[in-house]
């Protein structure tokens, strides 16, 4: 299970590896797109511009207008077609009118355009570019491919070997700067980070010779638009692998849970068995003897025998109506029967009982009764047995002469009773599991303490049905003390 745990994290990790990969070379291509279609703006705008001087006719402005977005080898190609065709038609009567505008001086504009056109290409590129002009394009362009970054960029000269032009400005002192060997320290941090870039485009690349310059663009917070968009998917595989980590961590707990369960159980059956064999045994014994015939004709004897069996047997049913009674209160299918309970009285009982089993041992229960309203609201029967129970308790885990000591006093508008003894203690993991059920502080399935260990945790359901609380203060060999709190009224009629 721990292998596939891992394995599946390690590839949540490799999933999430590859979407930003994904996500990195969809920017890189959105990026480069954007810088093409800036280019292609540029070169056109340019192209415009020197066609809209020459104010040609409209039947050949459309053809111009579509031949110029051809390459500097294509437009050479279109001067001399259109030379042909204005010769042609002159010769033909039928165009002669159609075309008597266009003579040669139309031609030689045409020419001059060319002519005009590789001029420009061997202008320096800072002369080609405004600064404005192309920020709002590169502006408009990364945000029309989803790109809505705050970007850095610059024009950068191949003749000059430096920036003409940095953001919408051009630079100043440009041609001192020379990037041939790369950006030294003389050079902005800007500069030096443009020039680094990988985005990048050739400008004017339809010249028909080398390009004149690049154009350079840096997104000093790609990551954060990277980020976001991954966000989604960063989430989504946090939360899944933390419910991976959840179902693997519950599923661990709930078999250790059910493990220590099963050893509280087969513990539980064992301290049965036990019980249960000693009285099963004296009786067997008793019964036994009783059909003697030296025994039967004495009726002492007969009597006596027939006092042990009834003991015993009360013992045992004694042990059965507990466990039974565990059941009813696990369904929380039983009825508090409520009436008005002095606790000093029920306290007193419980104590007077109890006394007889502790004087046997040489110990001594202590009462410091102080509370001044005694009186509460329920079922003396179950409040007499949880009492009974922790005296019990204190007695058993008192391996010297027992010294208890019980106290009551007025809290919070209730009553809190308090058992101390001074016994061994349990430690700070034994507090923890003291109210489950079959638990016993002792380890294994040793009986040198009776019980099934069904004590605590019925005295801890009787307290609850009561509306009342019980807390445990102890220390492995100094003792133990239960502080059990009741109110006045009990806020329930049934548990």
């Amino acid at each position: 299970m721990s292998v596939g745990l891992i394995g599946t994290v390690l590839l949540q990790i490799h999933w999430f590896r590859e979407a930003i990969q994904l996500e990195l070379n969809s920017f890189d291509g959105k990026v480069y797109e954007a810088l093409n279609k800036v280019e292609e703006r540029l070169s056109l705008k340019e192209k415009k511009s020197s066609i809209d001087m020459l104010e040609l006719p409209k039947f050949l402005q459309e053809e111009v207008d579509v031949f110029m977005q051809e390459s500097d080898a294509v437009r050479r190609n279109v001067f001399k077609s259109m030379d042909a065709l204005i010769d042609s038609s002159y010769k033909n009567e039928s165009f002669k009118n159609l075309l008597n505008p266009v003579d040669d001086t139309w031609r030689n504009r045409i020419r001059n355009l060319e002519m005009s056109e590789q001029a420009r290409s061997r202008s320096p590129i800072e002369n080609r570019v405004n600064p404005k002009n192309l920020t709002i394009i590169l502006d408009q362009e990364l945000k029309n491919h989803g790109i809505d970054l705050e970007f850095q960029h610059g024009v950068f000269s191949n003749k000059d070997k430096s920036f003409v032009v940095l953001n919408d400005a051009y630079t100043v002192g440009a041609i001192d700067q020379d990037f041939s060997k790369g950006p030294t320290d003389a050079y902005s941090l800007e500069e030096k980070t443009l020039y680094g870039s990988p985005y990048q485009v050739e400008l004017f690349r339809s010249d028909g010779s080398e390009s004149p310059g690049l154009l350079k663009v840096h997104f000093p917070f790609k990551n954060s638009l990277i980020w976001q968009n991954l966000i989604p998917i960063l989430i989504s595989t946090i939360l899944f692998t933390l419910l991976i980590l959840f179902c693997f961590s519950y599923t661990v707990h709930v078999i250790f849970r059910q493990k220590k369960v099963s050893e509280m159980k087969t513990d539980f059956i064992n301290n049965m068995t036990h019980e249960f064999k000693t009285p099963i045994a004296t009786i067997s014994l008793a019964a036994d003897s009783i059909t003697s015939p030296i025994v039967r004709n004495d009726e002492k004897k007969v009597n006596r025998f027939a006092d042990i069996i009834k003991q015993e047997n009360k013992r045992m049913l004694s042990q059965v109506e507990k466990v039974l009674q565990m059941a009813l209160i696990d369904k929380k299918d039983f009825q508090l029967k409520l009436t008005q309970v002095d606790m000093h009285k029920v306290i007193d009982q419980a104590v007077e009982h109890a006394n007889l089993q502790i004087s046997k041992r040489g110990g001594v229960i202590r009462k410091f009764l102080t509370a001044e309203l005694s009186d509460i609201e329920g079922d003396h029967t179950h409040l007499a047995n949880i009492i009974s129970n922790l005296l019990d308790n204190a007695n058993k885990y008192s391996p010297e002469v027992p010294e208890i000591s019980v106290h009551t006093r007025n809290v919070n508008g209730g009553i809190e009773v308090i058992i101390e003894d001074k016994g061994i203690g349990m430690s700070k993991e034994a507090r923890k599991h003291i109210f489950d059920k079959f638990y016993r502080v002792h380890t294994g399935n040793l009986h040198d303490v009776k019980g099934f260990g069904l004590g605590l945790s019925y005295v801890k359901a009787i307290t609850d049905a009561h509306s009342g609380n019980i807390n445990v203060s102890s220390e492995l060999g100094k003792g133990s003390s239960f502080i059990l709190y009741f109110p006045s009224k009990h806020k329930h009629s049934a548990a």
